[in-house]
């Protein structure tokens, strides 16, 4: 039996679609048991019909919906939701999917503050109106994808690897429990540690005297975050290294970034590297800023602009 399939992307950068290419032969198998009825990065489907003769926006029913990127403006609001009424599986794919991702990063800003940066700076005539007609109004902040409709599936990663949109879809088809991990990267990671308490003081990656040898092999390589460069690896997912496991930060000997999203299903990954910090003796107040450990998770309401003082 074929399975329908919609898929959609929102607030993204098209990085999850090509995940799904490069599943490679895989992906052959796969269009073997599905068929695509909805996917506007290969086909051309428009929401209000062929001509426009449509006046309300419409999207084909479908066993499964796959949906990329994060909720910022009333389009992709409307477009999550029709989704939903037309999936009876909704996957989140991608990390701006389950957790905001990188865009959420504008959540700790107004949107008048946004929009006052890109429309009235030194180049732009400051009593042009701003482009209103045809654009989808803002919402309040950029929101994951749960926030807005119930998701069944979260594949998170910026973007997935292959092999856990594979397995995904593969476990989808066959009707059996989805292989997602439930570890941290640092539960993967094949480097020395030398145990608590042994941080050294946070300095900058690009700082690093020694952090390790390319020819060098990665279980002789010392702990980054022993070394004292941030790695998230603590506090964040494992699965970037896909079947073969190894953190591909790690692998290219560069601390983790946090791109998986929180290890745990509601974790805050800014409160608990900055935990994981403090429990080591770090003092969490020399570090020049704490916002970019929710670089990829500032959903959810993780991120919020600062209260101004009247």
């Amino acid at each position: 039996m074929t399975v329908s399939v919609a898929s959609e992307w929102l607030n993204a950068c098209s990085g999850c679609e090509i995940a799904i290419v490069d599943m490679g032969e895989r992906l052959l198998k796969i269009l073997e048991l599905v068929e695509f009825v909805h996917i506007p990065v290969l086909m051309d489907n428009k929401y209000y019909g062929q001509t426009g003769e449509r006046h309300q926006l419409r999207l084909p029913a479908a066993d499964v919906g796959i949906i990329s990127g994060g909720v910022r403006n009333e389009e992709h609001l409307e477009v999550a939701e029709e989704m939903r009424r037309q999936c009876q599986t909704i996957i989140a794919l991608g990390t701006c999917a389950t957790h905001g991702g990188i865009p959420a990063l504008s959540n700790s800003y107004a949107n008048d503050q946004i929009v006052d940066r890109y429309y009235h700076t030194e180049s732009t005539d400051p009593t042009q109106e701003l482009p209103h007609d045809g654009v989808p109004a803002l919402l309040e902040g950029c929101k994951a994808l749960d926030e807005v409709i119930p998701v069944d599936v979260y594949l998170p990663g910026c973007p997935p690897h292959p092999d856990q949109v594979f397995g995904a879809l593969a476990a989808l088809l066959d009707g059996a429990p989805l292989p997602l991990r439930d570890k941290s990267v640092c539960d993967t990671c094949p480097t020395s540690r030398e145990g608590k308490g042994r941080l050294a003081q946070m300095r900058r990656f690009l700082h690093a005297p020694k952090y390790g040898a390319a020819d060098e092999p990665l279980d002789k390589m010392r702990c980054l975050l022993e070394q004292g460069l941030l790695c998230m690896g603590p506090v964040t997912r494992a699965g970037c290294g896909g079947d073969a496991a190894l953190p591909r930060c790690i692998k290219a000997r560069v601390p983790c970034r946090g791109c998986y999203g929180p290890a745990k299903p509601d974790g805050n990954q800014r409160m608990e590297m900055l935990g994981a910090l403090a429990s080591n003796g770090i003092d969490i107040t020399s570090l020049p800023e704490s916002t970019s450990l929710l670089r990829f998770s500032g959903a959810h309401g993780r991120l919020r602009p600062p209260l101004v003082r009247k």
